[in-house]
């Protein structure tokens, strides 16, 4: 169990890592005139998707308090 939760927090933080870069690329891209409208929407949805990743290993790795 605590082997599934080193690879867990592992894989997440890959996840973040590539989550903050795509942010970078984008940033870097929109601030070039022209840009190319499609390639930083393709990013931003790989982002989105990066984001739901993150949110549900996030959930695994902390429980759910009810307080």
């Amino acid at each position: 169990m605590l082997q599934d939760r080193e690879e867990l927090r592992r894989e997440l933080q890959t996840l973040l890592s590539e989550h903050r870069d795509l942010d970078d690329v984008i940033e870097r891209i929109s601030d070039a005139v022209p840009f190319d409208q499609l390639q930083v929407q393709r990013l931003k949805k790989r982002k989105l998707i990066l984001k739901d990743q993150i949110t549900r290993l996030q959930a695994l790795l902390l429980p759910d308090i009810i307080a």
